[in-house]
């Protein structure tokens, strides 16, 4: 499992769903917190934040844009791994008690900015008991004994999250019933953490993989420019049929949990 920080970028997005659809038993994708057309397109902040900018300069026009956030409104919230491991971006929600509470959400629309599926984008993990009201402005904060509560109630082990920096790549809280995965290192170029991935295996063991960001290589022009962050150069016809293809592959695949 990996989890990272936020921004959408076409080129490694497309890279993700490419590994997704060749490798379906062992690649899969769930949702993201920034996937709402309006936290993706990312108005007022640096055009190298922003997915639909991104995409109007790689390839002329909105429609990889279209496609990619229409095919966001099918990716699974949640995972499920051996009936023990809980896996989702955010935390949980006030409104959701048990899995099959998840499974009967209507997931085949935008992620509302509240409700039970804005939650498990959105929700943190807390040092305080009960519910709290999120300094985010959606989802909430949880505590020890929310978590404990939720995974007794579905017999689970652990609630793997991502959603939130931690400097190690990973982070233990709540007495173990959660843990917090972030795989973007050096955050924004700026924040020094470290990445990580979880790796379980078949008797359910649990191993961290941490790493550092690789070098920055130095540009020998310094004027200023937009950055360009695709390493792989997809043709748009070619994009753009396998985002065609994946969003109907999607539809029968939006309840994993």
């Amino acid at each position: 499992m990996r989890g990272g920080g936020s921004g959408i970028v076409a080129g490694s997005i497309g890279v993700c769903f490419f590994s997704s659809s060749s490798f379906p038993p062992f690649s899969f994708l769930l949702s993201i917190s920034d996937e709402a057309r309006a936290a993706n397109a990312l108005i007022g902040l640096p055009t190298s934040y922003g997915f639909y900018d991104e995409c109007l300069r790689k390839y002329g026009n909105a429609n990889v844009w279209k496609y990619f956030t229409d095919l966001f409104d099918y990716l699974p919230l949640t995972a499920l791994i051996e009936s023990q491991v809980f896996c989702l971006h955010g935390g949980l929600s006030p409104s959701l008690d048990t899995l099959d509470n998840i499974r009967a959400l209507d997931r085949v629309q935008e992620v509302p900015h509240e409700g039970p599926m804005c939650d498990l984008l959105w929700s943190d993990p807390d040092d305080r008991c009960g519910w709290g009201i999120s300094p985010r402005g959606a989802g909430y904060t949880f505590g020890q004994d929310i978590a404990a509560q939720f995974n007794h109630t579905n017999g689970l082990t652990l609630v793997a999250r991502a959603h939130q920096l931690v400097m190690e790549g990973y982070n233990w809280c709540q007495e173990k019933n959660v843990v917090t995965v972030f795989s973007a290192p050096n955050y924004c170029y700026r924040c020094g953490n470290m990445a990580a991935i979880l790796e379980i295996g078949e008797s359910m063991d649990q191993n961290f993989l941490q790493f550092d960001p690789a070098p920055r290589q130095i540009e020998p022009d310094t004027t200023r420019r937009t950055p360009d962050y695709f390493l792989y150069d997809f043709p748009t016809c070619n994009l753009v049929s396998l985002v065609r293809r994946l969003l109907l592959s999607y539809r029968w695949q939006v309840f994993w949990c």
